[in-house]
């Protein structure tokens, strides 16, 4: 499934940015759900990225000149392992970029990540969330913003029915014992039959 537009455009450029000065990421979030499951239209894309103080500089002396890039925003992240945004001028569109946290679970999705073709001709890819990582970060999204979001829910249907032949069912109750969302996981399981 191939993702395109302006939003792939710049997807390229801050990931290929990432790669260039050596940060380790991965795409989550709707657009990993997207290229794992059901196509839907994003305003924004998220990547995980093991970044580290030294990285702001030629990150953002790379990016400043297509993007809105705060290097206090960043140093402020990297500190809290929180996350910061870069906005494209000529769109508006987001790039979230959340700094992995000291967690087993983000080093998880950093060392499973699998390379994405999003583009054609000439073939252009990223580093994407399994689909494993992509549903259990979804459906612990859901859960920090009250399993109310019918986006998010439909995203973790979506790849589950997608995916339903190949997916490590042990990896995801493992990790979703861990990230506390076990029966947000049986329950998806279950309506995804």
């Amino acid at each position: 499934m191939v993702v395109q537009g302006e939003a792939t455009r710049i997807t390229l450029l801050v990931t290929q940015t990432l790669e260039q000065i050596g940060i380790s990421y991965a795409v989550g979030g709707s657009l990993a759900s997207s290229l794992h499951g059901v196509m839907r239209s994003t305003l924004d894309v998220d990547i995980v990225a093991d970044m580290r103080l030294e990285h702001i500089p030629p990150l953002v002396a790379a990016l400043s000149k297509e993007f809105y890039a705060d290097d206090e925003m960043m140093r402020d992240a990297i500190e809290h392992h929180s996350s910061f945004n870069l906005i494209h001028y000529e769109t508006a569109f987001k790039v979230d970029i959340f700094i992995r946290k000291l967690r087993d679970f983000d080093t998880m999705q950093l060392e499973r990540r699998r390379v994405s073709v999003i583009a054609t001709d000439p073939d252009r890819s990223v580093y994407v969330a399994s689909p494993e990582d992509t549903i259990l970060a979804k459906l612990e999204w859901y859960r920090m913003g009250g399993e109310v979001s019918d986006r998010q829910w439909r995203d973790i249907l979506g790849v589950l029915k997608t995916r339903a032949n190949e997916l490590d069912l042990d990896y995801l109750r493992k990790w979703a014992g861990e990230l506390n969302v076990t029966d947000l996981l049986e329950r998806a399981l279950t309506e995804s039959n």
